[in-house]
This record gives structure tokens, sequence and C-alpha cells, in this order.
């Protein structure tokens, strides 16, 4: 199977013959550093102008066109301009969580890729709770929220921050659910080990209806977890303004922007990981001629694609769907998508044990 595995493997020998142990780890470390750095900036710049031509495109209109070609270098010009702005603080802000708040929040969204298998063989980390780990560490991208919030002085923004606060931690009770389908089908919480399990088939089409319903409730689940219409409830311009972040300016609220469309794509390739396989080709039983065509195309190619198609859905969300209620939002929660996601749990488990998943 073509992937990038041999560069990957070709770099660590090469900085092991040329360094000690101990200087090569180091080197490995910053290139990584360096490279989701890069994966951060690439993101924002890509999936910002992909938002604004898919919402065009669905409105019936041209979106950005005169700033490079076809408009492509709009938000490299928008980068800029926000680069150059000013970064206040209130009156009566909390200066150090103020300034922290959106830190934490980019953070935590790099320190979520570590398990992240881009392609066969490229992953930071293949730690054997790497589900578990994505489960706890997203959950902290809330405290970031919450700070930012509370530190601002400001009432929209307070409300704002609860809102968030409210919302995901409703939602990753679902979210887990659906997670915890795919980890009962393949036992085991390492990302790699759910990749392999694909081999013949992804869990969307092997695990039966459970598996299905699973996924629908995930990716309505984390539509909410990452603020996004129609439950952007923390950010509601007709309300509050701009949320939680309606105090930042310049570089601070640059990054709160580059978190969203990240955090996009960290669930998007979770989801593409855990039910269209991730970087595993489209295996079909044995149909060996099949399968063998299917393994041409590169591993980081099948990753990209599903996650890219994943993201075009969450999108298709926003412009087609208003915005809910906090009450709505809470109770499509609370009373549908969890009890949902119990039976589907239950369902799940015994088709397991009985081994009716194909």
């Amino acid at each position: 199977m073509l992937s990038i595995e041999n560069i990957t493997h070709s770099i660590d020998a090469w900085l092991n013959r040329a360094f000690s142990p101990a200087m090569a780890t180091l080197l490995e470390g910053l290139l990584v550093g360096l490279g989701a750095i890069t994966l951060f900036a690439l993101l924002g710049l890509v999936l910002v102008l992909m938002e604004r031509k898919v919402s065009a495109y669905m409105q019936i209109r041209l979106g950005p066109n005169r700033v490079g070609p076809g408009g492509s270098l709009q938000t490299l010009a928008d980068t800029l301009k926000l680069a150059m702005k000013e970064g206040l603080v209130p009156d009566g802000a909390d200066k150090f969580l103020f300034n922290l708040a959106p830190f934490v929040v980019i953070v935590v969204a790099m320190l979520i890729l570590v398990p992240i298998a881009f392609a066969k063989g490229t992953q930071i980390w293949d730690i054997n709770i790497g589900i578990l780990y994505v489960s706890s560490v997203s959950s902290l991208s809330v405290i970031g929220i919450l700070m930012a919030g509370w530190a601002s002085n400001n009432k929209y923004s307070l409300l704002g921050a609860m809102r968030s606060g409210a919302q995901i931690v409703s939602y990753e009770l679902s979210a887990g659910f659906a997670v915890l389908s795919i980890v009962v089908l393949t036992g085991s919480l390492r990302i790699s080990d759910i990749i392999n399990s694909q081999q013949d088939g992804w869990w969307i089409f092997k695990g039966h209806i459970p598996a299905v319903i699973a996924f629908i409730i995930f990716i309505i689940a984390v539509t909410a977890e990452t603020n996004r219409a129609p439950f952007d409830l923390a950010e509601a311009e007709s309300e509050l303004t701009a949320g939680f972040h309606t105090e930042y300016s310049g570089m601070r609220f640059a990054l709160f922007f580059l978190a969203e469309y990240v955090n996009i794509f960290i669930v998007c390739s979770i989801a593409a990981t855990l039910f269209l396989g991730g970087w595993m080709p489209l295996h079909i039983g044995h149909w060996t001629g099949f399968n063998h065509v299917m393994d041409y195309i590169p591993s980081s190619i099948w990753f990209v694609g599903k996650t890219f198609f994943l993201i075009f859905v969450i999108m298709w969300f926003r412009w087609t769907f208003p915005r809910l209620r906090i009450d709505q939002l809470l109770n499509l929660e609370w009373k549908y998508l969890l009890p949902l996601s119990l039976i589907n749990l239950l369902l799940m488990t015994l088709i397991t044990i009985k081994g009716w998943h194909f």
C-alpha cells in the first residue's frame, strides 16, 4: 500500500545516525511541533476559504473572487489584517486569564492531534488508550472558553461562555456513547487497532444499523461541541454580539477563530477514523481485484478525502438549518439523543456478543 510511511522512517533513521538518541528524540519532537503549527496554519487558510466558497455556492453567489486567483488569497489577506490590528484588553478584565484563554483553546486542539493517524505509519503517538485520550483532552477546551467569558468582564461574554459550557458538557455524553459503540465492536481503544479492524470493510457498513445510528449521533453531537450552526448558541450574533469572544481582537481573536476550524478538522478526522476506516482504503470482503486497485490510492489521500467530505457535511448543516434556541438545543440532547445513544449502545453490544456484524 502506498503511503508516506517510508518518508517518516527515513527521517527517523537519518536523525538516529547523525545524532545521539537523546538529541534525535529532541529534534523529532521539534519537527513534530513545527509540523503541527504548519498544519494549523494551512487548515486555517484552507477551511475558511472552503467555508466561504461552500456558503456562496449554496446561496447562489460567487464568494471571494478578488484577492488572488479565484479569491484563493482572501484568507491570507484577512490573516494579515488581523495580525496588524491592536489587541485591546477591556477595563476591569482579568488581564492574565484574558490573555491566557486563547492559548488554552489552541493548545488543547494541538494535544488532540497526538493519536490521530493521518496516513499509514504517520502518527505522533500510537497510545494504547487513544480514544480515551481524545475524549479526555477535548473536554479541556471548555475551560478556555469559560475563562475567556469570565475574564472579559462582559455580560454577553459570560452568557456565551456559560451556554458553551452547558452544550459541550451535554453533547459530550452522546458523542462518548457513539464512540463506545465502535470500541465495543473493535475491543480496543488504540487508534491503529480500530483502523486495522476495518481492513475488510468500514464499520459504518459492517456494523449494521446501530453503526449508522452511532455515526449520525456522533456528527450531530460534535457539531454542537464545536459551537457550529445550528448549535452556535455560544456566539449567537443576534443575541450575544459575538458571545464569549466579544471583547477579543487582533491575534487573540484569530486564535479562537483558528481553533474553531481546527476542531472541525479534528472531530471529522475522528469520525472518519471510527466509522470510515481512517486512512484504510475501501475494501469489500474477498474482492481481491477491487481491493488491490483501491490500495494504489495513497493512504493519506483516503484520510484527507474522508475528513474533508465530513467537513463539507458540517458546513452544509450551517448553511441549511436555522439556529436553535438554547432550550431546544438542550432538549434535543437530554430527551432524544442521550436515550437513543444508550439504547443504541445496548444494541451494538448485543450484536457484538452474538457476532452478527459482518
